[in-house]
Formats: structure tokens, sequence, C-alpha cells
């Protein structure tokens, strides 16, 4: 699997932070912390659907799913787990995962386009950062 030609989208750079390297995607946190909200961008260039990735890809990004789906749900307070790929905006395919509880931010609708994103501050975002990568190893 090449991942030579893989760029990241400029919005996804901006909202987000790297965590680590999965076995086909990047994990990043997205920079809110009205929610635990991890966002998975397969390193394979040109893709924007999940059709577009082969067999073998799909059932590798449907693991890092089921891995960062699980480490959400076990977060404090996290009654709900989201899982988007929408690409209406950002073509890239990227996967959110969003941990959700009734009364949260945006709750019932979605996080997109509710209200301003809070993002962390400098020390809280790499203590949030390192935080994910223990907790993904």
């Amino acid at each position: 699997m090449s991942h030579g030609d893989f760029e990241l989208d400029p919005r996804l750079a901006t909202d987000s932070v790297f965590i680590a390297d999965g076995p086909l995607s990047q994990v990043r946190l997205m920079d809110d912390r009205r929610y635990p909200w991890l966002v998975l961008v397969p390193r394979v260039a040109g893709v924007s659907e999940w059709l577009d990735l082969d067999g073998g890809q799909q059932r590798l990004l449907l693991a890092e799913i089921n891995q960062a789906g699980a480490l959400i749900r076990a977060q404090a307070g996290v009654e709900k787990l989201n899982i988007g790929a929408l690409g209406n905006i950002v073509r890239q395919l990227h996967v959110h995962l969003v941990g959700r509880h009734a009364g949260d931010a945006s709750w019932p609708g979605p996080v997109w386009g509710a209200g301003s994103a809070q993002r962390f501050d400098g020390e809280a975002l790499a203590q949030e950062v390192e935080r994910w990568r223990i907790a993904l190893r």
C-alpha cells in the first residue's frame, strides 16, 4: 500500500491535530474541547469515498474505526457514538468519531455547524494528544 502521494487536506490540518499513524490512517484529534472527537484519514491519495478503497483497505479502516470508537465510548459521560464520513465540504475521505451525550453543546443535532469550536489551549492540547496517543497503543 503506497502512501507516497498522500497529502492531508488543509482544512483537516487546520481543524485537527495529528495523534498517531494507524495501519491505514492518520488518527487526528479534532481541536474542539466540547466533545471527545477523533478523525481517521486514510493515507491513500485521491480517495474521497469508502468505495474507493480496496477490500483490504476497507477492512483496515473498519478495524481502526472499531478501535477508536471503543476508546471514545469509554470516555466519561459518553452516551452515544456518532460516526460520519460526509465529505460534502472536505472531499478527502475522513471518518469522524464523536462522543455525545444528552445536553452536550449541540444535542440532539449534529456537531457540524453547531456553534464555534472551543479550541484547546497549547498545554491542554499537548496533554490531550498525549492521552490519546497512549490510549491508542
